[in-house]
């Protein structure tokens, strides 16, 4: 049987992928991509997002705000809710908190991750979390606001064992991107080594942060078969294993049906 893996995190909208998007779902295909998540950032780009999912079988969508964008449009509750009525959607999000990029008062930026929050409980569809340099306030907020209902995943991980286990308890699941092939990120492989593997995700979380042997190229969906290698290689286990255990974590947490292929 030939492998077949999810990238459970792209933009195939931006740029660099859509202008090329029969080449990029080409090379998907051949590299045995058959399901990918295209994922939101703002209200005003969702659009562009949907195109995408609506034209291809195999590609979803969600609906979320980044928190890095400070000057954006700010979703309500109830606008998250009616735009995941759409039945590609499966997620909200990405959502979260940033603190490496923004200073000063970022009280904007927790109550705009409460809202996430609060839709995904109300439409029951899991979130999907980005935190960097902010692992202690993306948990407290998370457990006061109840994530742990709709759960989802933490997206491009790049935090400590301990955040990782955290977040697990809490019915996450953790996606690695290309930076666990990274020779800088050791810490990194160390928690795809050890965590549950009922409890991962692989992504690209394209265009941005190719793996080993594409560094420093524009990254797309048909490179994530090298997130798995490594995560393989580091956990001692097959390709094979990685590949059937992160497509079924997909299809789980997403409610995908496993005839989309």
């Amino acid at each position: 049987m030939s492998l077949r893996f999810a990238d459970s995190h792209c933009h195939l909208n931006f740029p660099d992928l859509v202008n090329q998007l029969d080449q990029v779902l080409e090379r998907m295909q051949t590299a045995g991509v058959t399901q990918a998540l295209c994922v939101g950032t703002s209200l005003e780009e969702l659009p562009s997002v949907m195109r995408v999912a609506e034209t291809v079988p195999y590609i979803y969508a969600s609906v979320g705000v980044h928190p890095d964008y400070e000057e954006t449009t700010e979703p309500s509750v109830a606008q998250l809710v009616e735009l995941a009525k759409h039945p590609k959607v499966v997620a909200i999000g990405e959502t979260g908190l940033d603190y490496f990029r923004l200073k000063g008062d970022l009280e904007w930026q927790r109550e705009r991750f409460r809202t996430h929050i609060r839709a995904a409980r109300a439409c029951a569809k899991p979130l999907i979390i980005h935190t960097r340099s902010a692992a202690e306030d993306t948990l407290r907020l998370m457990r006061e606001e109840g994530a742990d209902q709709p759960s989802g995943v933490m997206h491009c991980f790049t935090e400590s064992l301990e955040v990782a286990q955290a977040a697990i308890e809490l019915g996450f699941y953790i996606s690695f991107s290309g930076i666990v092939t990274f020779k800088n990120a050791a810490a990194l492989r160390e928690v795809a080594r050890i965590i549950p593997l009922e409890r991962m995700l692989i992504e690209t979380d394209s265009p941005y942060l190719a793996p080993v042997p594409h560094r420093g190229k524009t990254n797309e969906p048909s490179y994530v078969p090298h997130v798995a290698s490594c995560i393989a290689e580091l956990r001692g286990i097959t390709v094979e294993q990685v590949a059937e255990a992160t497509m079924h974590n997909y299809l789980s947490l997403f409610r995908i049906p496993a005839e989309v292929q």
